[in-house]
């Protein structure tokens, strides 16, 4: 195997140095491709120092050298990649030394596309862990049994909470297998541009089970992530995820061989999460239209804790 690990790099000067060496100490690591977002710390001139110690580090900026967000980043370091497998680690999480022990065995079997597996979690400091404990404790992000590759699609369209999901840090796909995407992460989500992503892909591409039961990778936790800033409530959970599930809406509309059960529950995720954003005399209106047309968006809804507080 000849991995590209994609790291894309904003405001990470704490941290990019141990996300790099953690890529490092792997031999299969042909390369880590920093990207550089137009940080406003000083990661740029430590991204420039990793890439002239180590060999292996490549680092590139957007050609006007420009803030375009993690979606952007990410494509830029995909269009960079020359490795035959593909990795991602974002510039504040790090590799544990199981990262790629699954991932060897597997990918000798040429019809694996695509290969995930679990995530923790580390606070950088007591405050982020007083602060942030309470949503993600010490629990593993992962799949919770191993899955057929036909399954995981439905399994995360259908019964996400069940079924369990899984992050870039611990995906591993052929870069080959990619071309079977028109587009790869959508520019204009700023934030879960990674979810839908991994959505999308697991409807095209074989994703095998790799190693679930402990982490092979750590989510770096502090005050300034962005997606901590959703979870604790400073930024509406469901204004952005109603953009997820608008992006998905679409996608599914416009492709024909995606089973119309799929296309329907899209449509109803995406419903409910218009309702829980719409302004209340817009709101109820929308519930009752719904009641009548199509009684299961709002039961989609009522599953959803977010519809249910915009509801009052």
């Amino acid at each position: 195997m000849k991995i590209s690990v994609i790291t894309p790099v904003y405001n990470a000067e704490k941290y990019v140095v141990q996300a790099v060496e953690s890529a490092l100490q792997f031999e299969e690591v042909y390369e880590v491709i920093l990207i550089e977002d137009k940080s406003p710390d000083n990661a740029l001139q430590i991204c420039l120092e990793l890439a002239k110690k180590y060999d292996r580090v490549k680092i590139y900026q957007h050609p006007d050298k420009g803030n375009h967000g993690a979606g952007a980043t990410r494509n830029l370091g995909l269009e960079k990649a020359t490795g035959d497998i593909i990795a991602f680690l974002d510039a504040d999480d790090y590799y544990l030394p199981n990262r790629f022990d699954a991932e060897k065995e597997l990918f000798n079997n040429p019809d694996v596309e695509g290969v995930y597996g679990a995530i923790g979690v580390h606070y950088y400091s007591e405050k982020s862990k007083e602060q942030y404990y309470k949503l993600y404790g010490d629990r593993l992000t992962t799949v919770y049994k191993k899955h057929h590759p036909k399954d995981v699609f439905p399994g995360q369209i259908h019964m996400r909470g069940a079924f369990g999901q899984f992050s870039l840090d611990a995906l591993t796909i052929r870069r080959e297998s990619l071309k079977k995407m028109s587009t790869f992460f959508k520019t204009h989500l700023r934030l879960h541009q990674d979810t839908e992503f991994l959505l999308r892909l697991s409807y095209y591409l074989n994703l095998h089970t790799g190693t679930i039961d402990k982490a092979v990778a750590m989510r770096g936790i502090h005050e300034d992530n962005r997606i901590t800033q959703v979870n604790s409530g400073k930024i509406n959970p469901a204004t952005t995820r109603v953009l997820l599930w608008r992006e998905l809406n679409k996608w599914a509309e416009n492709e024909e061989t995606v089973p119309e059960e799929a296309k329907v529950h899209i449509k109803r995720m995406h419903r409910s999460f218009e309702i829980a954003v719409a302004p209340r005399f817009k709101k109820w209106g929308m519930i009752t239209k719904y009641m009548i047309t199509d009684y299961p968006s709002i039961r989609s809804g009522l599953f959803n804790i977010n519809f249910r507080k915009g509801l009052f």
